[in-house]
Order: C-alpha cells, then sequence, then structure tokens
C-alpha cells in the first residue's frame, strides 16, 4: 500500500497531473470564495474541458476543485460575513467576528491551516479505509442502502440547532420537496398538478444555491438600509499578515479540538448525501457543546473556526471515500465525479480500487498534493482577497445575485432553473426570518429520493419487512441511527440545562 501511495505521488508531481490539479484548486478557491457559486457548479464548469484528457488527469482537476472550494468558502465567511459554500457556513459564527475585531488574518489562516491539517488527516482515513469498506460494500443490497440513508437522516437530530422540533420540521419540507415530479422507480407523475414545470421535479443545484446562497445575499441586503454605524461594524480592518509558526500552534495546542471536529467530518463525509455544511455546523456545534466556555463561542474564537473548518475539509476525503468504496455519490461534487468516470468508461464502486489500483491511488495522491497547493494559492493571493473583502455590498450583492442566476441557468440551459432559485430563494429566506435550519431541508431533499429507491427495490425482492432488522448490516445501521437519535436529545437537553445556569436571574 505504501508503495503504490508512493509512486502515485511521484506520478502526480509530473507536469501532465500537476499542472491540471493546480489549476483546479485553483478554480476552487476561487470558486469556493465567490458566494453564490459553490462547488459543485465550479466542478460543473471544469467538466466538459476534462473529457479530453485521461482519467487522473481530469479526475486530479475534479479533486483539486473540491479541496480548493472546500477551505475557499471561508475566505469570504471570514472577511464579509458570507458563507462561499454551504460547507462554511459554521466558520461565519467566529470567523467574521474576529475578522472585524481587527485579526482577519488570524481568521483566515487558522481556517486555511485547519482545512489542511483535518484534510491530511482525512487523507490516511481515505488511503486505509476504502479497501476495507469496499469488500463490506460488496454484502450491501437495498436493505443496508435504505438503512444507511435512515442513518445519514438520523443526523438531523444533530443538526437541529436551538429547536429541535424546527429541525424536524425543516427535514419533512426538504423530504416533501423530493417527492415532486417522476416516481423514482415506475416514473409515474406525483404532486405535478398537470404542470410540466413540475413534470421533472425541483433540480438540486438552483435549490441549493436559493435555500442558501440568495437567502443569505437577501439578508445581507435588508442590512443595507441599518444607520452608518451599524454598516461600518461590518467592514473588516487589519492586515491578512500573520506568524504562520504562531496560528499553526494555536491549532497544535488543540490536538483534541483537531482530531474530534475531523472525525467528525469524515464520519459525515461518508454517510451519502450529506456534504460539507452538515460537516461543518456538526463539528462546530459539537465544539461548543464540549467546550468549558461555551459562551465565547460566536464572538471570534479560535475553537470555532479550527473545528468548523478541519471538519469540511475532513469531509472531502470521507466523501472520496464513499464514491470509491460503494460507489454513491457522497454529495453533489461527487455526484459529478462519478459522471465524469462514467463518461471515461470507469465503473466506480466495490471493485474500483482492486480494478482501477493505478487511478484509485493516484486520486488518493492528487487529494494529498491539493491541500499543499491549497495552502500555497491562498498565500499568494492574500492581498487580492483582502481587497474583494472591503468591496461595498451594495456592489457586491448584484455581481453575486448574477452568478447565482448563471449558476442556476447553467444546469439544463433552461429558465426552469432560474424559476427554481428564485422560489426557493424566497422559501429560503422566509426560513430564515422564522428561525428555521436550512441543513435539515437540504439533508431531506438529497435523502428523500435515495430512501424511497431502495424501499421500493428491497419490498420489490422480498416483502418481508423484518429484513431490515434481521439482516445483520441494516440493523446494525439501524440501531446506530437510534442511538445517534439518542445521543443528539441528549446532547440537546444537556445543553440547554446548562445554558439555563449561564443566564443571570432576573
Amino acid at each position: 500500500m505504501l508503495e503504490l501511495l508512493g509512486n502515485a505521488l511521484l506520478n502526480i508531481m509530473q507536469w501532465k497531473y500537476l499542472l491540471p490539479l493546480f489549476l483546479g484548486t485553483l478554480m476552487g478557491v476561487i470558486g469556493g470564495a465567490i458566494p453564490g457559486v459553490t462547488i459543485t457548479l465550479t466542478v460543473i464548469i471544469l467538466l466538459p474541458f476534462t473529457f479530453g484528457l485521461d482519467p487522473l488527469q481530469g479526475l486530479a482537476a475534479m479533486t483539486g476543485v473540491y479541496v480548493g472550494g472546500s477551505a475557499g468558502g471561508l475566505i469570504t465567511a471570514s472577511l464579509l460575513g458570507i458563507p462561499g459554500t454551504p460547507s462554511a457556513i459554521a466558520t461565519t459564527f467566529d470567523g467574521f467576528p474576529m475578522a472585524r475585531a481587527g485579526e482577519p488574518g488570524r481568521a483566515v489562516w487558522l481556517g486555511i491551516w485547519a482545512s489542511c491539517f483535518g484534510g491530511l488527516i482525512g487523507g490516511l482515513f481515505l488511503v486505509l479505509v476504502t479497501g476495507p469498506l469496499a469488500a463490506i460494500a460488496l454484502q450491501f443490497g437495498p436493505w443496508e442502502y435504505f438503512s444507511l440513508f435512515i442513518l445519514a437522516l438520523a443526523m438531523v437530530a444533530g443538526l437541529a440547532e436551538s429547536s429541535m422540533t424546527k429541525g424536524l420540521i425543516s427535514a419533512g419540507i426538504g423530504l416533501v420537496i423530493a417527492m415532486f415530479g417522476n416516481d423514482p422507480v415506475g416514473g409515474i407523475p406525483r404532486f405535478t398538478f398537470g404542470s410540466d414545470f413540475l413534470s421533472g421535479g425541483f433540480p438540486f443545484l438552483p435549490v441549493l444555491i436559493g435555500i442558501f446562497a440568495f437567502s443569505q445575499i437577501m439578508t445581507d441586503v435588508e442590512n443595507l438600509g441599518r444607520s452608518p454605524a451599524a454598516r461600518s461594524s461590518t467592514q473588516v480592518k487589519g492586515s491578512l499578515r500573520v506568524s504562520q509558526l504562531k496560528v499553526i500552534g494555536e491549532i497544535i495546542s488543540r490536538p483534541l479540538l483537531l482530531l474530534w471536529s475531523t472525525i467528525v467530518g469524515i464520519a459525515i463525509g461518508v454517510l451519502p448525501a450529506i456534504g460539507g455544511s452538515a460537516a461543518n455546523m456538526l463539528a462546530y456545534d459539537q465544539a461548543k457543546k464540549l467546550s468549558r466556555h461555551p459562551e465565547r463561542f460566536g464572538k471570534g474564537t479560535p475553537e470555532g473556526i479550527i473545528a468548523s473548518e478541519s471538519a469540511n475539509n475532513a469531509n472531502v476525503g470521507g466523501s472520496l471515500v464513499t464514491i470509491m468504496a460503494f460507489g454513491i455519490p457522497g454529495d453533489a461534487v461527487t455526484a459529478v465525479m462519478l459522471g465524469a468516470m462514467t463518461i471515461h468508461g470507469i465503473q466506480s464502486g466495490p471493485l474500483f480500487v482492486s480494478q482501477n489500483a493505478e487511478l484509485a491511488y493516484g486520486i488518493y495522491a492528487a487529494y494529498i498534493a491539493a491541500h499543499l497547493l491549497m495552502v500555497l494559492i491562498v498565500a499568494v493571493a492574500a492581498v487580492i482577497m483582502l481587497r474583494i473583502s472591503q468591496v461595498k455590498l451594495s456592489i457586491l450583492a448584484p455581481v453575486v445575485l448574477v452568478l447565482c442566476v448563471i449558476g442556476a441557468y447553467a444546469v439544463n440551459n433552461t429558465m426552469n432553473g432560474v424559476y427554481v432559485l428564485l422560489i426557493f430563494g424566497v422559501v429560503g429566506y422566509a426560513l430564515v426570518k422564522t428561525g428555521f435550519p436550512l441543513a435539515p431541508l437540504i439533508l431531506g431533499l438529497i435523502l428523500g429520493q435515495q430512501i424511497e429507491l431502495n424501499l421500493i427495490r428491497a419490498i420489490m425482492t422480498d416483502d418481508n419487512l423484518w429484513l431490515f432488522i434481521t439482516r445483520p448490516i441494516s440493523g446494525g445501521l439501524l440501531l446506530v441511527a437510534v442511538i445517534s437519535v439518542v445521543l443528539s436529545i441528549w446532547q440537546h437537553m444537556r445543553h440547554a440545562r446548562r445554558t439555563a445556569t449561564v443566564e443571570p436571574d432576573f
């Protein structure tokens, strides 16, 4: 294994592979740093240019986009208070206050180095675990996949933030949205009401852009009506120059936080279709609940940045494990990568590593090298980033909105994507204003169809419902799902009691 990885690292250093990897990482950092563009859209833009490349060149470029985008989102999250990607949402909670307090460089570089360390630990997991998980995946049937997706959905209990009821309602809304369009097995129209617009369901990317980016921008535009003093408080002042050794020391001095957040990110990445936003927020939530000083979170504490950023890059490694071991996309980005593999005639799944060892280890090497390239790119582009962060929102918001619309239109080259963007932009804005968390909605939307699909397949194979429990892997996954929900409820109640004790009595 080590010999194969060493050869792959030497191979990826060749210009024919290093150049696509560098350009992909650069595109990822830029795309991740632009609110509304998303990593998925950046990968989609890159996809047509990879058709003429050999498989490793194309997948190296996409891996670079994935890694660069996951880290790039923290730049605008810290400097503008607007997450460049959904996977940087939790980073805004402490990154932006730290930047506003005159330490933008510390905020950005804490995130960059935490992303690098978390990603590299995730890379170790990727190399060591993909093969064994692929062997287990060979035993998966529709019962096991159904239970796996139920476990993923059970994670909503941990994402419910202040109100678990609102979190569950939000997830339910996502499940309902997933039911629009045609039945995934029989192709029977549902909830279409005779409309051609609804017959194809709601495409994921426009919904994602609308729910997260559009609603966030509209909330920020609303704040333009505040007093000049309040608006000036959001301006970031200071330099991005910092002592790199000091920043690295801050992270390394919290090894348990770094390791636990990385484990959370990997675990979320392995669970199909959850994605970096869930890893980012769940790791932040865990760090806050386990902290001795939870009251410091949201005010610029380094623990919040370290937890959220180490998790979202470790999530990339976990997602790559899922696509390579199980043959199912961990999120929208790996779904595009799976499509690229199919175009090149490569079958992803349990036999991928054994049948395509050189390509598999090439992806491992590209993933590791991309983290080092990401740090280098951010170091060179630091001055430009600070200047962009100081652009007035009245100028930046229209540009970002245009990019959102272009991204929604580019999915199918029709206006339907733009209409979906506008509809769910309003929905997302309304949910934000009423205090509903957005991550559970996206989670329900992504998992809904997969849960239904595998449930139908299992029943069509054997109508004995006890098989979901009596089959060892399926039953084990359902048991873990129940434990996850119970643990989340306990943590929620524990956090509520702790909060009540620190609040002063009047």
